[in-house]
């Protein structure tokens, strides 16, 4: 079964796409889009992960820029690449090819089958096939987003990363009514991995053991610099919400997104309460830790033995 991965490349979105290269899905093709770096380095990060990982799906260049407002992205924590290293980094090879990647979405969505999607950064593409193509995003059955926060930000007290940096796609996305199910900061918080959990990597024996090894001890690195034990695993704990729900338990909500404030600009607003809202997307409400983390360390090793 062929599913769709929009990315703004950095090393969680790699470890989520090695997540779902690993599963009984199929990856049909690639977005990239602005977020973790500006869209020519995502498109560097996209060709150096190809000819490291062997990648042989397509990949296509997505948006540049949110549908209002400034170029938000998150190289003030991840560094100028979007993907931090404690040594190795990807090969330095010549940016994708371009490819548009708006009509490489709706060529798939044309497509018969079912329409998966997985989203790992600001949903501006996704939010250009809605507004340009509405009945092809009728075709979207299953939009997963990693994105929002139930109870804050992190980019921001109010915004998670991903919202802040485009949100009126987010508007646009819930507007047009596409199966959005949000993978929220507070579910992937209870995913961590801990510096130990890199040796495995490391000493798993293949020709890309030590650059995944390094990658991810540099992510990791994010959140041990601030006194905690790990970082928490967010583009690959959507992964697993995507490829394995036993593993990941989603309830119905109203969500919105505020667009307007210093303050609050990006923050996602959460109603659970039927009473007081109509539902229009889902949550990740909870989430098996173990078996997450499980999941997301067994791709790494795997694709380490190579």
């Amino acid at each position: 079964m062929g599913v769709w991965i929009d990315t703004d490349m950095g090393f969680d979105d790699i470890a989520a796409i090695l997540v779902v290269g690993q599963s009984e899905y199929e990856i049909d093709g690639v977005s990239l889009v602005f977020g973790n770096a500006p869209l020519p380095q995502v498109r560097m990060n996209a060709s150096g992960a190809t000819s490291a990982f062997g990648w042989t799906f397509p990949i296509h260049t997505g948006r540049a820029a949110p549908v209002l407002g400034t170029l938000e992205t998150a190289q003030a924590i991840l560094g100028q690449t979007g993907i931090p290293t404690s040594g190795k980094g990807l090969p330095e090879t010549p940016a994708v090819a371009e490819s548009d990647a708006f009509a490489a979405l709706c060529r798939w969505l044309e497509s018969q089958g079912q329409h998966r999607i997985l989203a790992l950064g600001p949903l501006t593409n996704i939010a250009a096939v809605a507004l340009a193509r509405p009945d092809l995003a009728t075709r979207i059955d299953d939009l997963v987003w990693m994105g929002g926060g139930v109870t804050s930000g992190n980019h921001t007290a109010s915004a998670e990363f991903n919202a802040l940096a485009d949100p009126e796609a987010l508007a646009i996305v819930i507007a047009h009514g596409l199966p959005l199910r949000m993978v929220d900061l507070d579910v992937c918080r209870k995913v961590l991995a801990r510096p130990e959990d890199t040796e495995p990597v490391r000493h798993a024996g293949g020709a890309n053991a030590e650059l995944i090894a390094d990658m991810f001890s540099g992510y990791i690195g994010i959140g041990t610099s601030r006194g905690r034990p790990g970082m928490a695993i967010y583009d690959p704990s959507a992964a697993v919400a995507f490829i394995a729900p036993d593993i990941v338990s989603f309830r119905p909500a109203r969500i919105d997104v505020e667009l307007q404030g210093a303050l609050t600009r990006g923050r996602t607003v959460v109603e659970t309460r039927a009473t007081h809202a109509t539902f229009n997307a889902q949550f990740a409400a909870d989430i098996d830790a173990d078996g997450a983390r499980a999941i997301i360390l067994a791709a790494l090793v795997n694709e380490a033995r190579k």
